[in-house]
């Protein structure tokens, strides 16, 4: 649990140690404990197991050794040196088969019938198909104002009892737009509600949402948590122990979306390194945002560590540096964003986030197709937008092959 953090200084021993724990046959690293079930020495221990009377793994799909520490060391990580009430805060971890695995989950156990979502433009495209898709047929709505608008959001917080949720997603995927998560979480507080975080793109090393009040934190730990694009994966984190314990417990197990023990190894290992990652991701980011800003063939920069940016107040305040997530706008429209694409020779064209290289996509034509044209507008997504995860490459490659895709 996040209550052993203290014992770490720094954040690389922490994301390094934490979660693990002596294994009987004395392997250095946690082993993949492949298999589906677990068995008692007798049948009253197994009567206590399931009680919950005593400690201990019944079936892997409600808990296994090498995703519990994966677990454990996600929620060491994003309560890190944070204290309330001058105890170290802790919260558990669900891990899941997806990001959209732990998102669901979060939803369907905090929310039931007639229940609303306060949330912003520019979500992830899934998390708006899920909630499109899943929830409204299910009678659970959601209400999307622009939440960099305090004013905006307490209006409807004050008007609307049947808001039960604010779901948030700073920076926001793809247009970099970032809420104020100790304001809204505040807000939230004083009407009553819960809050939860989508903290992919920051990561807890960039920035960690429970230091602001959010009761509910998810990441697709997919992207930099794994860091190599070696496993899909997701995570439910809470500070409310008991009902992470129970009803979210529950929900998960009812809904089966368990991660796997080989997954879980691949994710533990990506996440020792997530400091170091992390440090390089961001300062190539910013060397990459400049050299964009300068360039006559871009309309717009969107990078919340330009002063330019219209959060970029907002992100200097709760992120420890602005990331390695950003977009652009090629001044040519669609037809040049495709273009781009296809000229590039050392990036990768894809739609994924969050590895060692640089990966590029253009939403319009990729992961937001699917999304009516005005509503793309509308949520800042243009059709010569281009969605840009920078890499830890050597920053002159990455920069020459801009150029080359750019001139050409």
């Amino acid at each position: 649990m996040s209550s052993k953090q203290k014992k770490y200084k720094g954040f690389s021993s922490l994301a390094i140690h934490a979660g693990q724990h002596p294994d009987p046959m004395y392997a250095h690293l946690t082993p993949i404990y492949a298999s589906s079930t677990y068995v008692y020495d007798n049948a009253e221990q197994g009567m206590k197991r399931f009680s919950g009377d005593e400690p201990g793994y019944i079936y892997s799909r409600w808990g296994n050794p090498t995703m519990n520490e994966a677990e454990e060391k996600i929620a060491a990580m994003e309560c890190f040196e944070i204290e309330v009430n001058g105890k170290p805060l802790e919260a558990k971890a669900i891990l899941h088969a997806s990001g959209m695995g732990a998102i669901s989950s979060l939803f369907l156990a905090a929310l039931k019938k007639g229940d609303k979502i306060l949330t912003h433009y520019s979500l992830y495209s899934g998390t708006q198909d899920l909630i499109k898709t899943l929830l409204e047929p299910l009678e659970v709505e959601a209400i999307i104002v622009d939440l960099r608008n305090l004013s905006i959001a307490e209006k409807f917080l004050k008007e609307d009892a049947a808001i039960k949720m604010i779901y948030l997603e700073t920076p926001a995927n793809p247009t970099l737009q970032c809420v104020d998560l100790a304001a809204l979480s505040a807000l939230a507080t004083q009407y009553g509600k819960l809050t939860a975080c989508d903290n992919t793109f920051s990561t807890p090393y960039f920035q960690q949402p429970f230091k602001f009040g959010i009761d509910f934190i998810v990441h697709s730990t997919t992207k930099f948590l794994n860091g190599h694009g070696t496993a899909i994966g997701g995570v439910l984190l809470g500070t409310d122990i008991e009902f992470m314990k129970t009803r979210a417990t529950k929900t998960h197990r009812l809904l089966g979306g368990n991660s796997n023990a080989f997954d879980a190894f691949l994710l533990i290992n990506g996440m020792k390194t997530l400091e170091v990652r992390m440090q390089r991701h961001g300062d190539n980011a910013m060397k990459v945002a400049e050299f964009l800003t300068d360039h006559p063939g871009i309309a717009t920069v969107n990078y919340n560590g330009l002063s330019t940016h219209p959060d970029f107040a907002v992100s200097s305040k709760q992120m420890r540096h602005p990331g390695a997530m950003m977009s652009f706008e090629l001044k040519g429209g669609y037809e040049s964003g495709v273009q781009f694409m296809n000229k590039l020779q050392l990036c990768t064209r894809t739609v994924s986030l969050g590895t060692c290289d640089t990966l590029l996509s253009h939403p319009a034509s990729m992961s937001h197709s699917s999304v009516p044209r005005e509503n793309r507008l509308e949520y800042g997504i243009t059709d010569g937008l281009i969605r840009l995860s920078v890499g830890i490459e050597n920053i002159e490659d990455i920069l020459d092959d801009f150029t080359q895709a750019l001139n050409a």
